[in-house]
């Protein structure tokens, strides 16, 4: 089956799609998306990531180019022409196509691509077996909390750490508090068991999976704290994990090389993990 994409209004054959050189998503990183899981046919957490969606959109002045309702529908008909069954739907807007200038343009209409695609299930050997981060300066700017496509600096990151062997790289602020992975959420447990994660400010991206596991903790009765930690502090921990809707929740069991606690996932984090599939596996 051929993949097909939606761009500007218009549905074509992945191949052929495409947007203007001056696209402002493409000159300046001017734009914001969002990655939406797909459990048989079924988006997961869809009102979230549309939330987020608006809230990107806000903080950046870029109107959304068409409701909610329209905006699910042409999701959908992508997945459906798609023959996506699990997978991922991929939405992006941008300020649109104007010549060149850095200021806001006058006229530019805003520009919503829409992909998805098949995906196989994740390798169960990552939640069983748990996976390693390594610890780097983080160099990203100041409004990480909105979901910009301009991601050069997390992509250096994730390179690093696929060079060293590793699942993910968690970026260290100024003041050596951990803010974030390059494409996930920072999570630890302390030894008497409460779960630690940054707060959602401006240096990290409020996760949808994250907000999901908040759900389930105060369902379950966990004790949770949003906090900064250090890397030190992190290593120490009784257990550490990592989440994101393409990852999931998986647990970290090495830091920079070194062990956290016996270097095999916790018993916590393998709860938290089986109760998001659940969750997930709800949405459909």
């Amino acid at each position: 089956m051929s993949r097909v994409a939606y761009v500007g209004g218009q549905y074509l054959p992945h191949r052929q799609a495409a947007v203007h050189i001056e696209d402002r998503g493409y000159q300046f990183g001017d734009g914001v998306y969002e990655v939406i899981a797909v459990v048989r046919g079924v988006l997961v957490d869809e009102d979230r990531h549309l939330a987020r969606l608006h809230r990107s959109l806000t903080e950046l002045r870029i109107n959304l180019p068409m409701g909610d309702g329209a905006l699910k529908i042409v999701m959908r008909e992508v997945i459906r022409r798609n023959g996506v069954d699990t997978g991922i739907v991929y939405l992006q807007v941008t300020r649109g196509v104007a010549p060149r200038d850095h200021a806001f343009p006058k006229a530019a209409k805003p520009v919503l691509v829409v992909t998805s695609r098949r995906s196989r299930p994740a390798d169960p050997r990552l939640g069983r077996d748990g996976i390693a981060v390594i610890t780097i300066r983080d160099i990203r700017w100041q409004r990480c909390d909105i979901k910009s496509v301009a991601l050069v600096a997390n992509v250096l990151g994730k390179q690093q750490a696929r060079e060293a062997g590793a699942y993910e790289a968690w970026q260290i602020d100024r003041e050596g508090q951990v803010t974030e992975g390059t494409s996930t959420n920072a999570w630890i447990v302390t030894s008497d068991n409460t779960v630690v994660t940054r707060a959602a400010d401006h240096a990290i991206l409020n996760g949808v999976t994250r907000a999901a596991i908040f759900d389930i903790m105060h369902r379950e009765g966990y004790r949770l704290v949003e906090r900064s930690f250090t890397v030190e502090e992190a290593k120490a921990a009784r257990e550490a994990f990592l989440t994101s809707t393409t990852a999931d929740l998986l647990p970290v069991v090495r830091i920079d090389g070194d062990p956290v606690a016996d270097g095999q996932p916790g018993p916590l984090s393998r709860k938290l993990r089986e109760a998001y599939l659940v969750h997930a596996a709800a949405a459909a």
